[in-house]
């Protein structure tokens, strides 16, 4: 008899971390079901089973297991946007605290149903270090959460202990710091550059507004970065990792590589807008992946030059088409 694929669940399967796992997982032979929140169930682009539900609701969750019956779950779905988290605070909330929450408990249920232990990833952040009390940020590292998404993830981040601690489920956080790729969404800082390096280089655009450009982040590639989440998951002891380059770039900085890879003065075209200031801005953020490295094997392969052109060149076709 043929073994039995492994089986992968990924909520928040059709944003920029889904993409890039589904494709992971499927090139190591996973059978690959997705929860969306936006669009019809079915089969999505790449052969992956669609099942439609949101976290803010949950009531199908139980449904959904029963029907993909999960080896692996991965838990991608949030409102992930931390400016946007200070005008919706309780959606964020609800989402992407409390809808870990009802994940948990459906697994757990699912687990008694099925007889069968599921590995749980869930997707942390690190934005939880928030005004930061030490850098770099490792594991042991008390958090300072600056924003409802921040302060949600915190929660949801708990509530994965707890559901480990009390019921000994394989339940582990991935405390992913920044991490990008021509997939990220166009509000995201990275991704609103790269759009814009591509439509201003074609004439498409005049200007880019911008908040704080002096914010500092640990950027990686989100490619990368998917395979230490999997990693997690194999191993024999369920923990949390920090995952991060180790290295520290400002909004400044990516302005400077992105415009610089098609030769333009990113002074000339970037405005400051006061607007898109966050309330309580969070101003340095730097991984310490030790643990990562050493227990994992794992390790970046994409430099922060190499991320930006990446990004740049992807939207300079996306841009060329726009153009015609």
């Amino acid at each position: 008899m043929a073994e039995t694929k492994r089986r992968a669940l990924i909520t928040g399967i059709s944003g920029q971390d889904g993409y890039y796992l589904t494709r992971f997982l499927q090139e190591r032979d996973y059978e690959v079901h997705g929860i969306v929140s936006c669009r019809a169930p079915g089969i999505g682009e790449a052969g992956e089973r669609l099942y439609y539900a949101d976290l803010a609701d949950g009531s199908n969750l139980a449904q959904i297991l029963d029907q993909s019956q999960p080896d692996e779950v991965y838990n991608l779905a949030a409102q992930s946007h931390v400016r946007l988290s200070f005008d919706l605070p309780q959606y964020t909330a609800n989402v992407t605290g409390v809808g870990v929450l009802r994940m948990l408990d459906a697994i757990r249920e699912f687990q008694q149903r099925a007889g069968k232990q599921v590995r749980f990833y869930q997707a942390s952040s690190s934005e939880m270090f928030g005004k930061v009390v030490e850098t770099p940020q490792s594991e042991s590292t008390p958090f300072y959460p600056r924003s409802p998404y921040a302060c949600a993830k915190v929660y949801a981040y708990w509530q994965t202990v707890n559901y480990r601690e009390s019921y000994d489920m394989f339940a582990v956080n991935g405390i992913l710091f920044n991490h990008e790729s021509p997939r990220r969404g166009e509000a995201f800082v990275t991704r609103k550059i790269s759009r814009a390096v591509a439509r201003i280089k074609l004439g498409l655009q005049d200007k880019l507004s911008l908040g704080n450009i002096e914010a500092q982040r640990d950027w990686g590639f989100a490619g990368d970065f998917v395979e230490a989440m999997w990693l997690m998951l194999q191993q024999d002891v369920p923990e949390d990792y920090v995952v991060a380059t180790g290295q520290v770039h400002s909004v400044r900085d990516f302005l400077d590589a992105a415009f610089g890879h098609v030769g333009l003065d990113w002074t000339d075209v970037v405005e400051t807008d006061q607007n898109m200031f966050r309330p309580a801005e969070v101003d340095l953020l730097c991984g310490d992946a030790t643990k990562a490295t050493e227990k994992l094997n794992w390790q970046p392969k994409v430099s922060f030059a190499e991320l930006a052109r990446m990004m740049v060149d992807h939207d300079l076709e996306l841009a060329r088409q726009e153009a015609g």
